[in-house]
């Protein structure tokens, strides 16, 4: 059986990714891997045992994100709350939405932008969103 242990986004302002997730996500660094021409950085919290990994190249553009990528999702206690501490941040999350399924509230939920433009979710706990 495979065990997931991160997921990497590249970046291309690694300070200002770094403040953006311990501000919106309470990420901390879990090590730091510096080298010539990169660094890699491990971000997790005492919640996750999953891990983000931001990579930063010396001199890259900024990165598009082509077709393929979705979106990152977390779930919180307080929906309303997060979307509040987001918005005086001044990172201007998207409406809170509720979405439903045979007349069930399946998730409540709403989108933040990082740095480079990557989604971030943000759901209620609810049902299979824990």
């Amino acid at each position: 059986m495979a065990k997931m242990i991160h997921t990497m986004v590249r970046v291309y302002d690694l300070d200002k990714s770094l403040s953006f997730y311990k501000q919106a996500l309470d990420l901390d660094i879990a090590e730091r891997l510096d080298f010539d021409c990169f660094s890699l950085v491990y971000l997790r919290n005492e919640e996750n045992d999953m891990e983000l990994e931001l990579t930063w190249n010396e001199g890259a553009e900024p990165y598009t994100h082509g077709t393929g990528y979705g979106h990152i999702a977390v779930a919180v206690d307080e929906l309303e709350k997060e979307h509040e501490k987001l918005t005086q941040l001044g990172y201007e999350p998207a409406e809170i939405k509720e979405f439903f399924r045979d007349g069930q509230l399946l998730a409540k939920f709403f989108f933040v932008l990082d740095p480079d433009g990557y989604k971030i979710e943000f759901l209620q706990r609810h049902g299979r969103y824990q």
